[in-house]
């Protein structure tokens, strides 16, 4: 096995929780292997769905023991960083295709205080997001 290679977290999705019971969830998590707690937020522009958004994750922060992993599936995530950090979000994750001048995006992230990452690249992208985001 490669030394550098780097062992797989363990996020669990709130997608995936009792959204009925959303304290509760985060909760019995604080007491799991989990490494981070994964929350998409969806704006059904960038994507077809629409998830969560600043209230819930300001709710679910009250009661993670986790970092929050934010993955911003939204357009112009430049303007909503801010507002996701002091909401809670530990790290943020945004999309190439979302952001015009991601090089931008992960600095404003990163002077948040916060560690920038990108999303998957699209099928046809050939790695030209992978640079910005260390």
């Amino acid at each position: 096995m490669n030394s550098s290679r780097r062992a797989p977290l363990l996020a669990p999705s709130f997608l995936a929780a009792d959204l009925a019971n959303l304290q509760a969830e985060t909760e019995r998590l604080a007491g799991s292997a989990a490494d981070w707690l994964h929350f998409d937020v969806m704006d059904g522009r960038f994507v077809p769905n629409i998830s969560f958004g600043l209230p819930v994750l300001q709710a679910v922060a009250r009661y993670a023991k986790q970092p929050l992993d934010v993955h911003l599936m939204i357009e112009e995530p430049q303007h909503y960083l801010a507002a996701f950090r002091d909401a809670g979000a530990s790290i943020i994750t945004v999309h190439y295709e979302a952001c015009t001048h991601l090089h931008r995006v992960v600095q404003q992230i990163k002077q948040a205080g916060l560690p920038g990452r990108r999303g998957p690249e699209p099928p046809h992208a050939r790695g030209p997001a992978r640079r910005h985001c260390h």
